[in-house]
């Protein structure tokens, strides 16, 4: 199988990154939710990303007879609403269940660092389940340092876990990854 490409996602990709983020809620503590999303919920999900100039980038890979599969997603979001934070945001990063393993994940890191150079971002921050070692060494290789433990903070399959919050300063060499996936008025529907 050939290595995915990474792009902005469209509307059109909402059905996929609902998939991947579903078969999560429903599988793994990668998110505390616990009710999977609705294609409506997905949908609105992309829209207020769209609206707030908030980069959601797919990875897709080509399928032999049929159309590209989207293998794996990541955005950026607001840290918080407040104004002093405006130069701060929250990393996501989800892989298919069956694309575990085979990089995507790092494949999606590097553009969406420099998506977040491109918009101005000063910070990034990541929570991960303490037990995510895979989510954990990926964010490392990318550069990310521990800033807190956060203990039994969530509660999932009847048992509480603790959260590591990481964090990774931007800089001036981040905007030179010479991605240019920000999402434009052709992802409108």
């Amino acid at each position: 199988m050939s290595a995915p490409r990474i792009r902005p996602a469209t509307r059109t990709d909402g059905p996929g990154i609902l998939a991947i983020y579903n078969d999560a809620v429903r599988t793994t503590t990668a998110t505390y939710d616990e009710t999977p999303r609705t294609p409506e919920q997905q949908e609105w999900w992309l829209e207020a990303h769209e609206r707030a100039r908030l980069p959601v980038l797919v990875a897709e890979e080509a399928v032999s007879g049929g159309p590209p599969r989207i293998s794996g997603w990541s955005s950026l979001s607001r840290w918080q609403d407040r104004a002093g934070y405006r130069f701060t945001a929250e990393t996501s990063i989800y892989v298919a269940a069956g694309d575990r393993g085979r990089g995507v994940g790092t494949l999606l890191m590097a553009p969406l660092i420099a998506a977040a150079a491109a918009r101005g971002m000063h910070v990034l921050l990541a929570l991960v389940d303490a037990a995510n070692e895979p989510s954990l060494r990926l964010h490392a290789r990318f550069g990310f340092v521990p800033s807190g433990h956060l203990r039994e903070v969530g509660y999932k399959f009847g048992r509480w876990l603790d959260v590591i919050l990481l964090e990774r300063r931007i800089t001036g060499r981040d905007a030179d990854q010479n991605f240019s996936g920000t999402p434009s008025s052709s992802t409108r529907s």
